[in-house]
């Protein structure tokens, strides 16, 4: 029961979190691909392989933790559906350029930037570890000396 309560409340902030988010003028923008759905998309993607990473290979996460902000909150953020839907629009517009383009972009940029989410927790990791393993054989040292 508890997971659920954790990925009920990520969803309602995430999904509040978008609802703002896409209402945000990007620089006057006003063409045809809708760049914030594009970018809420492109970040959700880093966030998700980020914290995803983190939790499993970095540090134990509570796994009701981990489903409210990857499932929940991230999941709510994001939203495959409305890539789909807006795409859909852009060709009904007869915009096949900017449809095509929204479609390819968004799936490269998405891949791109999980990557490098899985990367950028990695190397976290691995600094976290080697701080941990310099704490440790300090605490040794002084435990030998007394």
């Amino acid at each position: 029961m508890r997971k659920y309560i954790f990925i009920g409340c990520g969803s309602f902030a995430g999904a509040a979190l978008r609802y703002l988010a896409k209402g945000i003028q990007i620089c006057n923008y006003h063409g045809n691909v809708p760049l914030n759905t594009l970018l809420i998309n492109v970040l959700g993607a880093l966030m998700i392989a980020f914290i995803s990473t983190i939790a499993y290979e970095v540090w134990a996460f509570d796994s009701d933790v981990r489903l409210g902000l990857t499932t929940g909150l991230l999941g709510a953020f994001t939203t495959f559906s409305t890539l789909c839907k807006e795409t859909v629009g852009l060709l009904q517009d007869g915009c096949y350029l900017s449809a095509i383009s929204y479609m390819t972009v968004s799936v490269m940029l998405g891949l791109a930037s999980a990557y490098f989410g899985v990367v950028l927790a990695r190397k976290i990791g691995s600094m976290v570890t080697r701080e941990r393993e310099k704490l440790d054989k300090l605490t040794e040292k002084e435990s030998d000396v007394d």
